[in-house]
């Protein structure tokens, strides 16, 4: 017990230290990733000198993590703002996933000399997106409805795929004639057991009455947690119906939703920050120098032929104009789920696992660095870039649930249209109200002979009922002005 005191303090700094690290990330425009896991490398063999080796434990620590972020992942989306994206998500996340793991892999075979299996093994583990990494690069750059859904989408929903690719990869079975059905199988399963436990829980929870307002976050996590352990006892995709769990029940109207939403949010940090640090942990990074020359074959493989390919082949359908196309290759950032997946063959004993493991922990940080400092650059080039909006941050509060009403926090950017706009022009739908303007460093109520100004922040409160009637308005305001109804702007498009 004398050493408990001394983990407790180190696990309590590292906490707050990867908290302060997020106003470091969002100010360079880059992953809060890199930065965990240089906590993790500094309190590793080359820094503190804390030796960890346990592959299995780093294994099963990593997907416990990955299925808290996954819940938290689908208790924050908004189905309104991923339903136009639904196809073209649908898509990266499946199609675009055997397009990259077949080209990525018959690549490497030739360009690394690795055995066929091997090298798909390789190309699965690559081809996993990473949520976190992509929006917080993306957070404030304001790219349209469309785009950040299908990200969001493919980030939240290939996970599940690209495991059960790793996992038939990497086990000593030779692979049959009904592999892709049995994938199929586990797909369909895990997403139906997460629907049926996501509707149930959100039919449990309303009825209730729970003596604290803190056990209904409680309880919508564990209905998640709860529905991996199910579907994967079906020996379907648990992964999957943690994501599909979350996405109902975030979608439901649940009692203390925004108290769900907050610990949620703060559960998918803790989970971030405690595996980008335990990944830098067990990196090492004397083998990380001799891994270099194949980590810059393979990232190069899957920057520039693997994923503009696999949006390509994915996007067709859907008439994706060439500028989005163009975005979206660029945005398949890396994160922590390639390095927990290169685990899995270390575990099974598959030849030379180890490289694998730190191929991918460079190409993560090489590729968060290029592609994570330029995608905001990019965005802008291609003209991608929305001008204000309405901006959803920790939407309501418990006494707002109760009210039955919503609070959007609106910032007026430069160059919108909104500026200028007398409050009673903006004409906001009967049930939705401006009830606080902050000004530079003064907060006042409004009038209607309020003058909107760039730099402004609104709270606006609405009702359930016509909260999204209030975004649209104010979106089609911000970019066609205060006669946005006479040339036709609606606010729902991109």
């Amino acid at each position: 017990m004398t050493g408990l005191p001394a983990v407790l303090g180190i696990g309590a700094a590292v906490v707050l230290l990867a908290v302060l690290a997020v106003r470091v990330s969002v100010r360079l425009g880059l992953p809060s990733l890199l930065l965990y896991l240089g906590i993790g490398l500094l309190l590793g063999e080359a820094g503190l000198g804390i030796r960890f080796e346990d592959a299995p434990l780093t294994q099963s620590l990593g997907i416990a993590a990955l299925v808290l972020i996954l819940a938290e992942g689908g208790l924050s989306t908004r189905w309104r703002n991923v339903r136009p994206a639904l196809g073209i998500g649908l898509a990266l996340s499946t199609v675009a996933v055997v397009v990259s793991v077949g080209v990525t892999g018959a690549a490497l075979r030739f360009l690394l000399d690795l055995d066929w299996r091997i090298a798909l093994l390789w190309g699965a583990v690559l081809s996993s997106t990473d949520a976190a990494a992509v929006f917080s690069v993306l957070r404030g750059v304001g790219v349209g409805r469309r785009l950040a859904g299908a990200l969001e989408l493919e980030s939240g929903l290939n996970d599940a795929p690209v495991f059960l690719a790793v996992i038939l990869l990497a086990s000593a079975d030779p692979l049959r004639w009904w592999t892709p059905l049995q994938v199929l199988y586990e797909l369909a399963v895990g997403a139906v057991v997460g629907f049926a436990l996501g509707c149930l829980g959100a039919s449990a929870l309303r009825r209730s009455a729970l003596p604290a307002t803190g056990l209904y976050p409680l309880a919508t996590v564990s209905v998640c947690v709860l529905s991996y352990g199910a579907a994967q006892g079906l020996h379907s995709s648990g992964l999957l119906a943690t994501y599909v769990a979350g996405l109902v029940l975030g979608n439901a109207r649940l009692p203390h939703r925004g108290d769900t939403l907050s610990f949620a949010e703060g559960l998918g940090w803790l989970a971030q920050i405690g595996l980008f640090v335990l990944l830098g942990l067990y990196a090492s990074p004397e083998r990380l120098p001799g891994v270099l020359v194949p980590a810059l074959v393979a990232g190069g493989v899957l920057l520039l032929v693997a994923r503009p390919l696999s949006v390509l082949l994915a996007a067709l359908p859907f008439r994706v104009p060439w500028r989005e196309q163009v975005f979206l290759s660029w945005s398949g950032l890396r994160g922590a789920v390639p390095i927990v997946l290169a685990l899995v063959p270390l575990t099974e004993g598959v030849p030379d696992a180890q490289r694998l493991v730190d191929v991918v922990f460079v190409i993560v940080v090489l590729l968060t660095l290029f592609q994570g400092g330029t995608l905001p650059v990019l965005a802008r080039a291609l003209g991608l870039v929305r001008r204000g909006g309405a901006r959803e941050i920790e939407v309501d509060a418990a006494p707002l649930d109760e009210l039955g009403a919503v609070l959007l926090q609106v910032r007026v950017p430069p160059g919108s249209r909104l500026h200028g706009v007398y409050l009673s022009e903006l004409r906001l739908p009967v049930g939705a109200t401006v009830s606080l303007v902050v000004r530079g460093d003064a907060a006042f109520t409004p009038e209607p002979a309020t003058r909107l100004a760039e730099g402004d922040q609104l709270l606006v409160v609405a009702t359930e009922a016509v909260r999204d009637a209030a975004e649209q308005r104010v979106r089609a305001v911000d970019r066609a002005g205060r006669y946005a109804r006479w040339r036709g702007e609606s606010g729902e498009g991109d």
